[in-house]
């Protein structure tokens, strides 16, 4: 075994699509390939026949990891690099291990398996993509906690839509086949409407055909690494570039998100740009400032911080510098008189960066940070 493994991974709407059921047919059939197969991690939910179908199939036994009084049962890493098979199938790709284990997430253990030559087949909902965090929160209501980078998925092999209609995924989820019977009525309450699984639904194609979108032109245009060109505002020759203007602040992670989303759909670069007020120092690290922090190296986008009480120069020298052709900043904050909508910022950049086009996100949930 050599080289890096492959990872394929099953992407679906919501629990309860298949996913599971799916990457449990596909190691059968490696199986009969004549491949050396084995189950990672397995979470069938109590559901008959995801565990008639891992029938057959080599287990891993799960780590135990003692937290407290409680016992947590987790995928063992350890385990199954040294039993080395060909092919590991692991669920639930945006889990968060227990406290003591290797990696703090699941996608890290996955990827130590793929560096070491262990070919990978995992499952994962589209809600669990960090840069959709807000979306489905303001679609359902309901923050999701595991998340995991949109670069797992720009990285993986291969990514497979699990697709079923929010119809068919009701009547699974009504005969059982999903949660049981005592969890059913709250979950056709909440999250199983047919309006949230449709737009789930949307998300989830949408998602896989930029993902199939942009591996084919990984492969039809050659990869540029944007650095590697001594006058970084040539790069514009070679691809879009975004800079989108933050501020550390309650909606800061909103205004990130989309930017990141932005980019992606353009075929961009991302830069994100905070001009602090003069007085402020990298060392002092608010909450707000560690947040953004996080996401962006999480989303794998670059932040830039430059101190200065020049907003628009400092935009301006920028976004020359890093050969900006896009930049985005969020809606004004609500004012009163004629500066409510920050015409007079809107002309000062217009003016200072001819040719780049200034992009407004419209979104009533940014309105409290504005750009700066």
């Amino acid at each position: 075994m050599s080289g890096r493994g492959r990872h394929r991974v099953l992407l679906g709407m919501a629990p309860g699509v298949g996913k599971t059921f799916r990457m449990l047919q596909e190691g059968h059939a490696e199986v009969a390939a004549g491949r050396d197969v084995v189950i990672g991690y397995l979470e069938p939910h109590d559901r008959p026949e995801t565990s008639a179908q891992a029938e057959g199939l080599e287990m891993v036994p799960r780590r135990i990891v003692e937290y407290g009084s409680t016992s947590l049962p987790d995928m063992d890493l350890e385990a199954i690099l040294r039993r080395r098979p060909e092919l590991a199938l692991v669920d639930e790709l945006a889990h968060t291990n227990a406290e003591g284990m290797e990696h703090a997430k699941r996608y890290m253990d996955v990827e130590e398996l793929l560096v070491s030559g262990i070919d990978v087949i995992s499952t994962v909902n589209v809600q669990h993509l960090e840069s959709l965090n807000d979306q489905i929160a303001d679609l359902t209501g309901v923050r999701v906690r595991e998340t995991l980078p949109d670069s797992i998925l720009a990285r993986a092999d291969e990514v497979v839509l699990i697709d079923l209609t929010p119809e068919d995924l009701i009547a699974r989820l009504q005969e059982g086949k999903v949660y049981a019977q005592d969890r059913v009525g709250a979950a056709l309450n909440s999250f199983f409407k047919v309006e949230y699984l449709s737009t789930l639904r949307e998300i989830a194609l949408r998602q896989v055909a930029e993902e199939v979108e942009s591996k084919r032109l990984s492969v039809t245009e050659p990869v540029r690494d944007r650095d590697r060109l001594s006058d970084p505002a040539k790069s514009r020759t070679y691809a879009e570039h975004l800079l989108a203007l933050v501020t550390p602040g309650p909606v800061s992670q909103r205004l990130i998100r989309r930017a990141w989303r932005s980019a992606q759909r353009l075929g961009a670069d991302l830069d994100l740009l905070w001009v602090a007020p003069p007085g402020t120092a990298e060392s002092d690290e608010t909450p707000e400032v560690a947040a953004m922090q996080r996401l962006v190296a999480v989303l794998g986008a670059r932040l830039i911080i430059e101190t200065s009480d020049e907003f628009v120069l400092t935009v301006q020298r920028v976004a020359a510098k890093r050969g900006a052709t896009y930049i985005l900043l969020g809606p004004p904050r609500a004012r009163t008189g004629t500066d409510r909508f920050r015409q007079p910022l809107i002309d000062a950049l217009l003016e200072a960066v001819p040719g780049v086009d200034i992009r407004i996100v419209t979104d009533p949930n940014l309105r409290e940070s504005g750009a700066r």
